[in-house]
């Protein structure tokens, strides 16, 4: 077994069981991003084949300096009907953590090749755009103690996506910032939504390029989160909550914990 399966078949227990454990072993830990991609890549390999899954999704984010931000999500960790099952926030039975975000829709394959895609290329490929959730859960106790390739090989924290309404795609292309007004058991908050890329299709030109380069692609029918407008929010398991993207829409969902 290599280093890269070692930790993946640490990882996949964990996400099946919705535990939380420690650093990898250093034997398996990866200390870079080339390492970090090895392990998420098997961890795809064998969560899909003890699963019987697919890759539905991606996650990513413009990279930051000396990283990468991407992940798959896994076609049976993402729902569009309320109640969602997911594990809750460690240490607690009642307790959903969510990230408001849009999705974006591929109607056409973008495959490997050898050119680059324009952005015009990504733009004609989307087929729509809905509100969504990610749904945040990390598979290492103190995730604080973790350096980024720990962080990445895991999926970054990522536990699943809830889609909600689609919305127009004109809007979802120029939704920089806007007002997050959430609600729940009849408590309202307001909060300042911005996309931590101003532009949240950016990072899907970058993925394209990305997804390209490692001799993979973006598959028709797959959904691609791109940031987070709000950090992570905490909202309470079995109770009523709408979030409303003003000027976007607003989508309504509830909560239940997988044991």
């Amino acid at each position: 077994m290599s280093n890269a399966q070692e930790a993946a078949a640490i990882l996949v227990e964990r996400r099946q069981t919705g535990t939380q454990g420690d650093r990898l072993p250093e034997s398996c830990r990866p200390t870079n991003i080339k390492q970090a991609l090895d392990i998420q890549n098997a961890v795809t390999e064998r969560w899909c084949e003890l699963e019987d899954d697919s890759i539905g999704g991606w996650k990513c984010l413009l990279p930051p300096q000396d990283k990468i931000v991407v992940g798959p999500i896994y076609t049976r960790t993402i729902d569009s009907v309320a109640p969602v099952a997911l594990w809750p926030k460690p240490g607690t039975t009642d307790i959903a953590r969510i990230e408001p975000e849009l999705a974006f829709f591929f109607g056409i394959d973008l495959p490997a090749r050898e050119q680059p895609y324009t952005p015009a290329e990504v733009d004609a490929a989307i087929s729509r755009t809905h509100l969504a959730l990610e749904l945040i859960n990390c598979r290492y106790i103190t995730p604080g103690d973790c350096t980024f390739p720990e962080m990445l090989a895991d999926g970054l924290v990522n536990q699943g996506l809830f889609i909600g309404p689609q919305i127009d795609n004109a809007l979802a292309q120029n939704a920089s910032e806007f007002t997050l007004n959430v609600r729940q058991n009849s408590e309202l908050s307001a909060h300042h939504a911005k996309h931590p890329n101003g532009n949240p299709k950016a990072p899907l030109y970058w993925l394209a390029e990305f997804l390209r380069s490692q001799g993979q692609g973006i598959v028709a029918g797959q959904a691609v989160i791109t940031g987070s407008f709000a950090g992570v929010l905490e909202v309470p398991m079995n109770a009523e909550v709408s979030l409303e993207y003003v000027g976007l829409g607003r989508l309504d969902v509830s909560f239940t914990a997988k044991s």
